[in-house]
């Protein structure tokens, strides 16, 4: 090993074959890749990190007290992007959302359609497709209670704040729950517009 070193020390002096030097460095370098399979991760000089003990989302974990893997948010954090919602689920909270929030969208055509198909995903199946509480879950007698219709004057008289507040914490009733999970706060607005324009021509 010692006179690997030596002789690559006495090249190094040799201006002539530093070229070599350097290329033979990048040829064991790439050696490490393989072209005929891109799912291999090619070969190891040194260990460092990679060999590291990957957790499935639901598996079981020795690294927490807990035992899982999925740990919830650290209390009083706040996802990067993400704004706080202020108002409650109480009917003060919706009045005073109605009140304070206005719709940022002059919706257009592009918006509306968006609109449609995330309604045809998460409300379609209770609300129906013209909006009048007929849904499939409904009508296949899946649910006992009566769907509040989204064309009627109930809803269609509410300001824009107080049908974003319900889809964003869910009604009073407790019957439809939250759908910020699912909706994209930009999404919401979008799909107050629809509610109040589109479902109206249909």
């Amino acid at each position: 090993m010692l006179k690997i070193f030596d002789t690559i020390i006495f090249m190094q002096n040799k201006p002539g074959h530093r070229i070599t030097i350097f290329t033979l460095t990048i040829l064991l370098i790439f050696s490490g890749c393989s072209r005929e399979n891109r799912n291999h991760p090619g070969y190891r000089y040194l260990n460092d990190m990679a060999p590291s003990v990957p957790y499935d989302y639901y598996s079981e974990n020795p690294n927490f007290a807990d035992g899982a893997t999925a740990q919830a948010p650290v209390p009083g954090t706040i996802p990067r992007g993400a704004i706080p919602y202020p108002y409650p689920r109480t009917d003060a909270g919706q009045k005073q959302a109605g009140a304070e929030l206005k719709n940022p969208l002059i919706a257009s055509k592009d918006d509306l359609e968006t609109a449609k198909k995330i309604y045809d995903v998460t409300c379609i199946m209770c609300h129906g497709e013209s909006g009048k509480g007929d849904g499939f879950l409904v009508s296949s007698g899946k649910f006992t209670t009566d769907v509040t219709s989204l064309v009627g004057e109930f809803v269609q008289n509410k300001p824009d704040g107080e049908i974003y507040h319900v889809i964003t914490m869910g009604s009073l009733s407790g019957f439809m729950g939250s759908h910020s999970a699912q909706i994209k706060p930009d999404d919401r607005w979008k799909i107050v517009a629809y509610i109040k324009n589109k479902l109206q021509t249909n």
